[in-house]
């Protein structure tokens, strides 16, 4: 679907058509499908939810939001990325997981960078150590988000944050190292 078809579609959901979510998920499936496969593949082999589940759920909390005001395709797919990521926490937990991923293949943190390529990527230890930086700065949480679960390049983080690709760049590489040592530093505690 075209950006002006998509943008007219934000449109009527900020608005309040019931009818233009559906049609925007429809819209944007394959890429929503893209998203989930992504994280589904940092997630433990085995997992039980499946990439059309996670879009699903992930609408299912897009729907249950009650002030909408998404902007364009790159600000809506952020918030569907932060939707999955929170099914797939939420997933996690209520399977029961140990505080730091029990059962998983623990993968480290290397040299600053956040990676997760591999499966069993502890997604719990990366939420909490989430939920610590928001309590200091919520807004390089929302770029985390942008990146790291939207997979944004950085000039679409700041076009969608409204800064420049510079403050961008330099918040990113504060915000994976705060990261990187606050992981690290969970990793060595009993």
């Amino acid at each position: 679907m075209s950006e002006p078809s998509v943008t007219q579609l934000l449109i009527r959901a900020r608005e309040g058509d019931p009818g233009a979510l559906p049609e925007l998920i429809g819209a944007l499936q394959n890429e929503l499908r893209r998203l989930a496969s992504a994280q589904m593949r940092q997630e433990r082999r085995g997992h039980t939810l499946q990439t059309t589940a996670l879009v699903n759920e992930a609408y299912v909390r897009l729907c249950g939001q009650t002030q909408v005001e998404w902007e364009d395709r790159q600000h809506f797919l952020a918030a569907a990325a932060q939707a999955m990521r929170r099914v797939l926490l939420q997933h996690a937990r209520d399977r029961g997981r140990q505080k730091r991923g029990g059962g998983w293949d623990r993968i480290p943190v290397n040299d600053g960078v956040i990676q997760i390529s591999e499966p069993g990527f502890d997604v719990l230890a990366l939420d909490e150590a989430l939920e610590k930086l928001e309590a200091l700065d919520p807004s390089r949480v929302r770029l985390v988000e942008l990146r790291f679960f939207a997979g944004l390049t950085v000039e679409e983080a700041a076009e969608v944050l409204g800064r420049s690709p510079a403050t961008v760049k330099r918040e990113w590489q504060v915000a994976r190292g705060w990261l990187y040592r606050e992981m690290q530093e969970g990793e060595e505690s009993p």
